[in-house]
């Protein structure tokens, strides 16, 4: 019979700030989310902020730290509330799955800043801007070849392997 799951934050939501700007910094936005929060949980992180709370709380200061640089500060929701046992690295051990994912969102978050102003200025997207996003359609290395590529690698070490213990021995 499964565990039974009893949320930490029960009643919570938590949200990623992805801030990518020439102005602001991480430490900005946690200092102005600080001044304006009350009750709420403020994580400063490498990309921007982790904010915990009542919904209504947590979408008051987000919508206040957004003002300071709306084309470049934007937002997500996490899945699952800190410490949640069931994702949190301090049970798991490594980087909490999901966090490179967040490396390859900052990666497009200047491309989403370009549109938002774009949109805003009512222009419309030109065909290398979209281009520039989309993924490669066939994969830059074929898998038969990679897996031809790692059994050969592994050939040659063991036969290196071999070679050495036969000299040593």
């Amino acid at each position: 019979m499964p565990k039974e799951y009893n949320p930490e934050f029960a009643g919570t939501v938590t949200k990623y700030v992805f801030v990518e700007s020439p102005d602001i910094t991480p430490q900005h936005l946690s200092i102005r989310a600080y001044e304006i929060s009350q009750g709420i949980m403020i994580k400063e992180t490498c990309f921007g902020l982790q904010i915990t709370g009542q919904p209504e709380d947590v979408e008051k200061v987000i919508a206040a730290i957004r003002e300071t640089d709306p084309y470049h500060i934007l937002v997500k929701d996490r899945g699952f509330p800190p410490g949640d046992k069931r994702r949190c690295r301090a049970n798991l051990g490594g980087a909490r799955p999901g966090y490179f994912g967040h490396e390859f969102e900052m990666g497009l978050l200047r491309h989403i800043s370009k549109g938002l102003k774009a949109m805003e200025n009512g222009e419309k997207p030109d065909e290398k801007s979209v281009n520039a996003i989309i993924y490669h359609e066939k994969p830059l290395l074929d898998t038969k070849r990679l897996e031809e590529i790692a059994v050969s690698k592994s050939r040659d070490s063991n036969t290196k392997q071999e070679s050495n213990t036969k000299q040593e021995s």
